[in-house]
């Protein structure tokens, strides 16, 4: 990357003041499409038809560059390619790709306009389109806010469309057959009397004319792969325990490392004795890094082990010592000072309150780690003319500019291979591992150095999901609900995040109040408010961001309210919400979970609603208070995502959510005393058992006019179904997260 280049992608600024990018970059620029990466290293008889397509003689390699973090994004990206390029998935391989701006993420724009997703208007989507031309020019390559789906779906069909045109043409000047009169299927063109051309034979050819770039996607009516359920391509792999992930990598040469640094996270190192490690087995060296020290051991249990024998005086941390004075920073930010954002201000918000009985709550939400099951990695070879770096990532381009900066080497000569992980839920949106292994691999130059954290070392250094609290206030007259005030107070996650990245943040941050303010309800008068408090740990997008607490905050209150007024949860929610594919969501679930109908004894059913990342999601949760503790009986979920690319896959990718959301509000919690979390393992952060788990039915919809990702929407209405579902089997509200302080669970 130019030095040019280096500067635009650190002085970016994401928010409000983006919009200026979009305008002075100019239209013709931003219609030019980036280069080729496949053509870079392409071999005689090889031909990248675009980049997403590589056929070789020996065969075709479709290009999946959005991570897969075990939610199926290979699989989704293969078959939208596939369905175009009349491939079967069995016959491919499939591959990330090298990092490049090629691979630019088109849908991340759309959740950084200040604009509510049910906002299709022309100011709305004129911003959206205008947001997007940075992204563009600056090649943001990010996986992240389920946006694998709506990036993919036209971009892909129509890479793989070009590439079967493409393919065709080179038949048809092979054979003198018009193109018009040829068809394709399973990886051949077909000539009118049958004949086969494998796509493989037809690769020279193709990759010495133009591809052809008039075409058009298949109307849906006419799919064979998509819209059908499907054995995802990673399947066989993973249950055969074949699958190979960053964690399983071996080669040549290869030291294993281990890290520790300051349980303050942010603090200093201020010295350590590796005396007594140095002459451990298996130990070659003890390094200092950037923060802490390293160990260079010939296994990864020995470095484990090595690491944690070196004495070390940490500095204090840069933030509140004890949990207490983190709910106090927060408490303390509910000022207009502090206020980030009121996108909401409908009505005559104080008005409605000062002449009608007001209803207060205050709602309390943890921070959460991403604790994913395989521990977090990344292996760093380093010589004097390239790196190599191995790991799962979900900004490979930020990696490589890191590694870049840190080794001295030029962006294109640091080689990103982006791995299968076992899970992320925005962990790996983060790369310190990755800088780690980098100042470890500069300390054995030409040898791979693979770096492991342990679990303590992960959670405790875990950017967590951000903590949070809200106050609302609201009103209700004649069995409705009609004013509601509800401000959110938490840090800034895209400040932390992006700060890390050396990308500084202008404007407001939506993720204060995503999943809030942003809510298709017509409450007469309707005001919620941001506000960014400081001073607290570092933290990092969790699975659904600011709507991940959000949900809980906003339903909640509003359950409380649609109590007050003495109506139905259900009926008022329909009768407020004033999107119609949201209407559709809340009638789905309601006949799904047959709501209305009458429960056993202390038996309980709630439902909850959030829109987050532009899909309406509903749910219903039912309960039944027990001798033992409340047992989880059945969960409803119906979510609108405009189209349902693999129906098997939408089910376990809803279901996930929920399941992630259920366990996380009824037992999650990441506390800091003397600056250190408490929690430091499994049996200190526990997961929702299979024994707890409700059944649960999905249901997907498919009347938006947009196609949107679900690995995220499912999960900020489940706390707040479950919260609702509760009080209404036992009259007892619940407010704070985890909610095993209050109730008892089986």
């Amino acid at each position: 990357m130019s030095r040019a280049g280096k500067i635009a992608r650190r002085t970016f600024l994401i928010g409000s003041a983006a919009i200026a990018g979009g305008v002075a970059f100019g239209v013709v620029a931003y219609k030019r499409p980036h280069a080729n990466p496949l053509l870079d290293d392409l071999q005689d008889g090889e031909a990248a038809l675009t980049p997403y397509v590589l056929i070789r003689p020996e065969g075709i390699t479709l290009i999946t560059p959005r991570a897969d973090l075990g939610q199926g994004a290979y699989h989704v990206q293969a078959a939208l390619l596939a369905e175009e390029l009349d491939v079967d998935l069995a016959d491919v391989t499939i591959d990330p790709g090298p990092p490049s701006p090629a691979y630019y993420n088109t849908a991340l724009s759309g959740d950084a306009a200040p604009f509510p997703a049910t906002d299709t208007g022309f100011m709305a989507e004129t911003t959206r389109a205008v947001l997007d031309a940075p992204m563009k020019f600056l090649g943001v390559q990010i996986t992240g806010g389920s946006t694998t789906v709506p990036d993919s779906y036209e971009k892909l069909r129509r890479a793989g469309a070009m590439a079967r045109e493409t393919l065709k043409e080179a038949a048809a000047q092979d054979t003198g057959t018009p193109r018009a009169d040829l068809t394709t299927k399973t990886g051949a063109v077909i000539l009118p009397d049958g004949t086969r051309l494998p796509y493989t034979d037809l690769a020279a050819k193709a990759a010495q004319i133009d591809p052809v770039e008039d075409v058009s996607p298949r109307a849906p009516a006419n799919w064979q792969l998509l819209g059908q359920p499907m054995q995802r391509v990673d399947i066989l792999a993973k249950s055969t325990g074949t699958q190979d992930y960053g964690i399983d990598l071996e080669m040549e040469g290869l030291i294993h490392a281990a890290v520790r640094t300051n349980p303050a996270m942010g603090g200093e190192m201020l010295g350590f004795d590796a005396t007594q490690a140095e002459t451990m087995r298996g130990v070659e060296k003890v390094v200092p890094i950037t923060g802490g020290v390293g160990v260079l051991a010939n296994n990864t249990w020995r470095a484990f082990q090595a690491v944690q024998a070196i004495k070390v005086e940490w500095g204090p941390a840069p933030y509140p010592a004890d949990q207490a004075d983190h709910w106090a920073k927060l408490e303390q930010s509910f000022t207009a000072d502090a206020q980030d954002s009121q996108y909401k201000n409908e009505g005559d918000v104080d008005a409605a309150l000062d002449t009608a009985r007001v209803i207060d709550a205050e709602y309390r939400a943890p921070y959460l780690a991403h604790a994913p099951l395989e521990p977090i990695n990344a292996t760093v070879r380093v010589t004097d003319s390239r790196a190599d770096v191995w790991t799962g990532t979900q900004i490979p381009r930020f990696v490589q500019d890191n590694v870049a900066e840190i080794t001295g080497l030029n962006a294109e000569e640091v080689h990103v291979h982006v791995l299968m992980m076992g899970g992320s839920f925005g962990h790996r949106l983060e790369d310190m591992v990755v800088r780690q292994a980098t100042e470890l691999a500069m300390q054995a130059k030409g040898r791979p150095v693979k770096l492991t954290y342990s679990r303590e070392e992960d959670i405790s250094h875990d950017f967590p999901r951000q903590i949070a609290m809200a106050r609302g206030r609201g009103a209700v007259a004649n069995g409705r609900v009609t004013a509601c005030d509800l401000g959110i107070a938490m840090p800034s996650v895209m400040g932390s995040q992006m700060g890390r990245q050396g990308l500084p943040i202008a404007g407001p941050d939506l993720q204060i109040v995503a999943g809030a303010w942003d809510q298709p309800f017509a409450i007469p008068h309707y005001r919620v408010t941001g506000y960014r408090a400081e001073g607290l740990p570092p933290i990092s997008s969790w699975r659904s961001v600011g709507a991940s607490s959000n949900g809980f905050f906003h339903d909640s209150f509003l359950d409380e309210l649609i109590h007050a007024a003495g109506a139905d949860p259900l009926e008022e929610r329909l009768r407020l919400c004033n999107h119609a594919p949201s209407r559709k969501v809340l009638e789905a679930v309601g006949e799904m979970s047959n709501w209305g109908a009458p429960l056993g004894e202390n038996q309980g059913r709630g439902v909850a609603y959030c829109l987050s990342f532009g899909v309406p999601c509903a749910e219903v949760i039912e309960v039944t208070q027990t001798e033992d503790g409340l047992r989880l009986d059945k969960a409803f979920v119906a979510a609108e995502v405009g189209r349902v690319l693999d129906p098997v896959n939408f089910e376990n990718q809803v279901q996930g959510g929920l399941i992630w959301g259920l366990g996380h509000a009824m037992m999650g919690e990441i506390t800091f005393a003397e600056g250190r979390t408490e929690q430091q393992n499994f049996d200190t952060y526990p997961f929702l058992r299979q024994y707890q788990c409700p059944e649960i039915k999905v249901r997907g919809l498919e009347n938006g006019a947009s196609v949107r990702g679900v690995g995220e929407p499912p999960v900020p209405p489940a706390a707040p179904a479950l919260a609702n579902a509760i009080f209404a089997a036992t009259g007892k509200r619940l407010r704070d997260m985890p909610f095993n302080k209050q109730v008892d669970f089986l």
